[in-house]
């Protein structure tokens, strides 16, 4: 059995809610083991002997035929999920900054964006690996950062999702603790 980490793409955001109890419900007849959810933002961990594309396709078909949506994960390994959060140089959330990895299924997507907020004056990023891109955003400024309006354009959706680096610490926890 393998850890691994979803990370589920927008929702309960924008219209698309799911409890995170029915969430775990909908995944009980999946097979996976040890299903345990983290946050309202769509963090779940679990153990699976499938290989991470297969976790993928099952979980990405379960939650499109239990809540009717266009459903997007990006799935890493526990190992990988601590790996990335050693790996980001930015420091925890403080009273100015905060500090977010953007997860990416499709490594040319990710490419895209690492080259696009590089563009960007001012911006302050880091490549952690093929699947992950770290950078900072003002406190209470995220939503209108440079970077995060690239980001949240409509071609990345299926492709990427971002998590603040608390959020990650508590996911690389959990996931550790299968």
């Amino acid at each position: 059995m393998n850890s691994y980490a979803v990370f589920l793409r927008g929702i309960n955001v924008g219209g698309i809610n799911i409890k995170m109890a029915d969430l775990k419900t909908a995944l009980e007849p999946t097979g996976f083991d040890g299903v345990k959810t983290l946050l309202a933002s769509g963090n779940v961990v679990l153990a699976s002997g499938l290989a991470p594309a297969a976790v993928k396709k099952t979980f990405e078909d379960c939650l499109r035929k239990s809540f009717g949506y266009d459903a997007w994960v990006v799935v890493l390994s526990a190992r990988r999920v601590s790996e990335l959060v050693d790996a980001c140089p930015y420091p925890d959330d403080d009273k100015s900054t905060h500090t977010y990895i953007t997860l990416a299924s499709d490594t040319a997507a990710l490419d895209e964006l690492d080259a696009a907020g590089a563009a960007l004056e001012g911006s302050e990023q880091k490549r952690l690996g093929p699947e992950a891109l770290a950078w900072l955003a003002p406190a209470g400024g995220t939503l209108d950062s440079p970077f995060s309006k690239i980001s949240s354009k409509a071609k990345y959706k299926a492709t990427t999702t971002t998590r603040n680096l608390r959020t990650l610490v508590k996911v690389r926890d959990a996931a550790a603790a299968l």
